[in-house]
């Protein structure tokens, strides 16, 4: 169980009264994943997501030729697995916890629970699901139509959006928990190029190294990511 604030951090649910954020929290339960333990695999039944307190979790697809894809790492303060939760499919990727990772897990049932007795939970579902469709068409358009160097700039800002909303700070500081292998997979490039890239950046002042973290230049990056291929 966690506490209104925990629950209101999500949006999913920032816009639940107090009473509906102290039922989901007696519904949920805690778990937690040791380094390298898969949460769920493509193709297992979604009947619950999980609310991540602590830890990073990789998304992923594998080929029939074991070639691993990432799609996206699930940081502290992120949802993953609500999708299959609302339309009852299967799950469409696997998830691995990357180092030790705690959570909270709302099953399908509790939530059809909750949602029966207050429809807010519904119109919540339905904004998060539009919100992650737009996410997934952007990253689509940085795939298919710009540039490597526009690529890894709208990654970079897309990235420091969820930290600080639209009106992100000048100077604003990001450490991304990736190898640049796994950050080369996200944005469909090989490790050299997406290295040379991130080279390039230092080199021209957009991004600066600091405390292990990149500062970065807001206006700059938001100029190549402009930048069309």
């Amino acid at each position: 169980m966690r506490n209104r604030g925990f629950w209101k951090s999500f949006e999913m649910f920032e816009s639940l009264p107090g009473e509906a954020l102290d039922a989901v929290a007696d519904a949920a339960r805690a778990r937690s994943w040791a380094p390298g333990e898969v949460l769920f695999q493509r193709g297992d039944p979604g009947d619950w997501l999980v609310a991540i307190e602590d830890g990073r979790i990789r998304v992923s697809l594998v080929t029939q030729a074991g070639k691993e894809l990432v799609l996206r790492h699930a940081e502290a303060g992120e949802m993953l697995g609500e999708i299959a939760l609302f339309d009852r499919q299967p799950r469409s990727a696997d998830a691995t916890a990357v180092g030790h990772v705690s959570g909270f897990v709302l099953s399908r049932r509790d939530f059809d629970r909750l949602a029966a007795r207050d429809t807010a939970f519904y119109e919540a579902a339905l904004t998060r699901v539009s919100t992650m469709l737009r996410a997934t068409t952007l990253q689509l358009e940085s795939i298919a139509l710009y540039q490597l160097r526009a690529r890894v700039a709208r990654f970079l800002l897309i990235t420091l959006e969820q930290l600080h909303g639209a009106d992100i700070p000048e100077g604003a500081g990001l450490s991304l928990g990736l190898s640049q292998g796994e950050l080369a997979a996200v944005l469909g490039a090989t490790r050299p190029k997406v290295n040379k890239v991130l080279q390039d950046f230092r080199d021209e002042g957009l991004l600066a190294e600091e405390a292990g973290a990149w500062r970065c230049d807001i206006s700059g990056l938001r100029l190549e990511a402009g930048g069309e291929g």
